[in-house]
């Protein structure tokens, strides 16, 4: 979504109010748990719905 809304990383973490660091730690997926207020607020950045963003994955199946 990054890519489609031409924004980079820093930008979003700005605008989200968290560090690029959380943001990272977001984008690779190792993070465990989400503040429903920071995903609303990435989702109105980047004019999107969370499935855009994220996708489940059964960790027992891996």
């Amino acid at each position: 979504m990054l890519a489609k809304r031409k924004m980079r990383s820093n930008e979003l973490a700005e605008k989200v109010g968290i560090t690029t660091a959380n943001l990272s730690i977001l984008k690779t997926g190792k993070a465990k748990a989400i503040r429903f207020s920071t995903l609303e607020a990435i989702c109105e950045i980047l004019d999107c719905q969370p499935g855009d963003i994220m996708e489940y994955i059964d960790e027992n199946k891996l």
